[in-house]
């Protein structure tokens, strides 16, 4: 058995695997030579759980696990035992049972000793995780949770788009947009066609005064608008796609309400945290957007040292692949998607709420033949690393700051300019 030795003495030191499931998580414990010392089953019930947390804890040293997620009610627990532990994402793993078969065989004994000594080889470039604060851990699962929400809230807008579609196109085209309260009230008060026709100005103005409509558009052109659509299917058609689309209307109203619920529960959530001014005090960084970043970053500043490591982690710095006279820098796939879409509407409202700076840069890269994303992620990529600095000095951003150092910068650029026009003339004169 090698022994480590640390400022606490020499202590040995472990590398577990565990290959988690839904019913079960298979173990599987090595020393620091590789040599297999547990590889045992065990199931996701309390009883279970005590069991590993006994046979983890009844090693003499150091206990580093490996597990392929980064939450989870197994993550958090084994947070609680003390233990640094490590998340593998699955690719490193998948490539790493390379290392020792050829063949396509997989079992979980196989896959928690791949991880166990994976661990043994690279935990030395590897960042533990961390416990965080209940609030960061409640504000995070409202993000994601709002997410799913927002997910089933797309999903049911699609199906009443394409139900109303095969029967009903009038309310499609009625107001901005079908998730809209107005339109779904419309849909359930004027489920058919026929019901739709008997409108007239007066009863529409009077619809539309009830909902407090604010488009600014005119019931004659509302009308108008309903007229040119007011198409029709077979009267059996006709009855059975109208009972389903007042109930998908129904449910996409209970899910605008759950996501205006997660919006005002994370507004509530975001001023109990102390990292929030950081975030907020960017221009427009609303407070899901905040959030979001808030929740994804965290609050161990060692989890991105740099900041390169967080442009990589939220897929804004690229990726170069070189082979010889072959250079390629290509778009980076492998991030934290909830994070860059964070930064992508970020900058979306940062061009429109800053435009001395962020909208300059915009204009600046369209100019140069870059296209709408591929710009957005530029500004991006400068904003972040203000972010950063921000977040790990724990300072807030300063917008004087900021103005004065571009000023100065843009003064600068004129003056180069300028001197180079001057010696072009003098150069020309002579």
């Amino acid at each position: 058995m090698a022994i480590i030795r640390g400022s606490n003495g020499d202590r040995e030191q472990y590398f577990a695997g565990i290959d988690w499931g839904g019913s079960f998580h298979q173990l599987c414990v090595i020393d620091s030579a590789g040599k297999s010392l547990i590889q045992k089953r065990y199931y996701h019930t309390a009883e279970g759980l005590a069991a590993l947390e006994k046979t983890l804890k009844g090693f003499s040293g150091t206990v580093l696990m490996a597990i392929e997620r980064s939450e989870g009610l197994l993550v958090e627990f084994l947070l609680t035992l003390g233990f640094p532990l490590y998340c593998v994402s699955p690719k490193i793993s998948a490539r790493a049972r390379e290392r020792y078969r050829i063949q396509a065989k997989k079992s979980d004994a196989f896959d928690a000793f791949v991880l166990a000594d994976t661990l043994r080889h690279e935990h030395g470039y590897w960042r533990p995780l961390h416990i965080q604060s209940d609030a960061l851990m409640q504000l995070r699962a409202a993000i994601r949770d709002r997410e799913r929400i927002v997910w089933n809230q797309r999903d049911v807008e699609n199906q009443l788009r394409a139900i109303l579609q095969t029967y009903h196109p009038g309310p499609l085209h009625l107001f901005s947009s079908l998730d809209r309260d107005i339109t779904l009230e419309f849909i359930k008060r004027y489920p058919t066609p026929e019901r739709a026709r008997h409108i007239g100005p007066a009863r529409m103005e009077a619809f539309t005064r009830r909902h407090s409509y604010t488009g600014r558009v005119a019931p004659e052109v509302l009308l108008q608008r309903l007229r040119e659509h007011s198409l029709s299917a077979s009267p059996g058609t006709t009855r059975g796609k109208a009972f389903a689309a007042v109930r998908f209307a129904e449910e996409l109203q209970l899910l605008n309400q759950h996501v205006r619920d997660f919006d005002k529960e994370i507004r509530v959530l975001l001023n109990a945290h102390p990292d929030t001014p950081i975030f907020t005090g960017f221009p427009g960084l609303g407070p899901v957007t905040a959030a979001t970043l808030l929740a994804g970053m965290g609050e161990d500043r060692a989890r991105y040292p740099t900041a390169a490591a967080l442009l990589a982690e939220t897929g804004l710095a690229p990726v170069t692949r070189a082979s010889g006279r072959t250079r390629q820098v290509r778009f980076r796939y492998a991030a934290n998607k909830r994070m860059r879409h964070a930064i992508d509407w970020w900058m979306f409202v940062a061009v429109r709420e800053d435009p001395h700076w962020s909208g300059v840069l915009y204009e600046q890269a369209r100019d140069n033949g870059q296209g709408h994303h591929r710009a957005l992620r530029g500004i991006g990529t400068r904003w972040v690393r203000i972010l950063w600095k921000c977040w790990h000095t724990h300072t807030q951003y300063d917008l004087t700051q900021h103005a004065r150092r571009y000023e100065a910068i843009h003064n600068h650029e004129n003056t180069i300019a300028l001197l180079t026009d001057t010696n072009q003339e003098i150069k020309a004169a002579s």
